[in-house]
C-alpha cells in the first residue's frame, strides 16, 4: 500500500483527532466523520477500533503499511514492551525530529526538506527521512535553507511545543537529542496495545 496523498483533514475527520504530524488544520468545527451519515452516532467494533488506532500512527507519521509492519516486527523483537518501542522507533525519525524540532509545519513538509537535502545531521546532509536518529545527534538546515518561507514561518510559531527528549538552540537554531523519546511523549492520543493486538494475529 502506498504512501496517502490524499485530502488530509478528511482523514483526521474519519479519525476523530487532530495528527499534528499530518497536518496543522483541527477538525475542532467538524468533528464528525465526512459524509452526509457522518453525524449519526455509529457503534463501531473491535477490529474497527484496532484498525483506527493503527491508522493514526501511520497517518501521522506518513508511513506506509509496509514500513509500519517493519518497524513493529523490530518493537516485537526489543526487550521493552513492543508499543513502547514502536512507538519510540516512530518518534526517532530523521522526518520526525525535523518536525519536533520546528524546522518545519508538518511531518510531511519535514519530509520533503529531507528528501530535498536541505537537512545537515552531524554537520553531514542527510537525505532519508527514515533514518534514526540517536541521543547526542544534532540537526540543523543548510544556510541557504533558512529563507525559505515554510522554513520561516515554521520557526516563528512552531506547530507543537518542543519535546523535552531534544534541546534547541535560538542562536545557532539547531537541535540536538538530548536522549531517547518516551512512549508518553507522542503528541496525540493512542492507545498503542490497541495497535499491538491489531498486528498480533497478522504479522
Amino acid at each position: 500500500m502506498s504512501r496517502y496523498t490524499g485530502p488530509r483533514l478528511k482523514v483526521m475527520r474519519a479519525l476523530g483527532i487532530d495528527l499534528p504530524g499530518l497536518s496543522r488544520k483541527s477538525i475542532e468545527n467538524r468533528p464528525h466523520p465526512p459524509g452526509q451519515h457522518g453525524q449519526r452516532q455509529r457503534r463501531r467494533s473491535d477490529f474497527a477500533v484496532k484498525l483506527a488506532e493503527k491508522q493514526k500512527l501511520r497517518f501521522n507519521y506518513g508511513l506506509t503499511e509496509r514500513q509500519i509492519q517493519r518497524l513493529f516486527k523490530e518493537a516485537k523483537g526489543a526487550k521493552m514492551p513492543t508499543g513502547d518501542k514502536l512507538l519510540e522507533l516512530l518518534e526517532r525519525r530523521l522526518d520526525n525530529f525535523v518536525f519536533r524540532a520546528g524546522f518545519a509545519p508538518t511531518i510531511v513538509a519535514a519530509r520533503q526538506l529531507v528528501r530535498h537535502r536541505h537537512v545537515l545531521l552531524n554537520a553531514r546532509i542527510a537525505s532519508i527521512p527514515s533514518m534514526r536518529i540517536r541521543p547526542g545527534d544534532e540537526i540543523t538546515l543548510k544556510d541557504t535553507s533558512f529563507s525559505m518561507p515554510l522554513v520561516i514561518e515554521s520557526l516563528g510559531g512552531p506547530a507543537l511545543t518542543r519535546p523535552e527528549w531534544l534541546s534547541f538552540d535560538e542562536t545557532a537554531r539547531k537541535a540536538k537529542v538530548a536522549r531517547v523519546p518516551m512512549a508518553d511523549e507522542v503528541p496525540f492520543p493512542i492507545d498503542v496495545q490497541q495497535v499491538v493486538e491489531y498486528y498480533a494475529n497478522r504479522i
